[in-house]
Parts: structure tokens; sequence; C-alpha cells
């Protein structure tokens, strides 16, 4: 009798976990890209991605990092509701000359738990400065 309880619990918890997994996160970006083209030495380099939560649980991003110290990536601080849209902002330091090519890590709850995003464009001297 007691084996026959503990096989009952054992399949019903593994349905539960089943059944709890199949709600999951799911992070789509309106581009994985963003091209700041070429800019002038010294302009705003502040820059959006754009994402949706296409799952049907909160979507909790947990840590933005940048391939280095000249970008600094901003996540959202709150869960974002299924079928609700957030944003990354992204900074460049747009006073080194030259072209950008970064990379910006997200890490989240989603089905794919880790997506890279990228920056490139060139950043032009002004007046040969």
């Amino acid at each position: 009798m007691m084996k026959k309880i503990v096989l009952v619990l054992f399949v019903g918890l593994l349905g539960f976990t089943m059944t709890a997994q199949d709600a999951a996160a799911k992070i789509e970006f309106k581009t994985e890209t963003v091209d700041y083209g070429e800019i002038a030495k010294g302009s705003d380099g502040v820059r959006v991605f754009e994402f949706t939560n296409t799952g049907d649980a909160p979507l909790i991003i947990s840590k933005v990092s940048s391939s280095c110290g000249c970008t600094i990536p901003k996540k959202p601080e709150e869960p974002i509701l299924p079928g609700k849209t957030g944003e990354i902002q992204v900074k460049y330091d747009t006073n080194r000359v030259g072209p950008i090519r970064k990379a910006i890590t997200v890490i989240s709850n989603a089905d794919t738990p880790t997506k890279v995003l990228k920056i490139k464009g060139e950043i032009k001297a002004v007046d040969g400065k």
C-alpha cells in the first residue's frame, strides 16, 4: 500500500513539474544589431534594443554585460510580463574615434537564456581632432 502511495505521489509530482516547465518566457528583439552608422566624435552614444516577451511567463533579465568598458548597457529592473515590451539601453563612449564593433550579452530566464546583441558603426573625428 505504501509503495502505491509513493508511486502516485511521484507520478503526480512529475506531471506537475512537466506542466510548470511548459510556461516559459521568450524574448524576441526587434533587431539584434544596432548600426550607429557614421557619427561625429562626441555625439549622443545612447541607443536602444527593443524586445517583447512572447512567452507565457514573466521575463526576468538577470544580467546585461558588454565586451568592453566603453559600452555601458542598462537592463530593465522589473519583470516583463507576457505580451509586454521592454528595452535595453546601450551607451557607447563616442569620444573614441574609429570603428565600433561591440557585443552585449543578455542573460535571462527565457527559453534561450543567453542572447548576444551587437552594435556597430564608426566615430568620425570632427575637423581632424
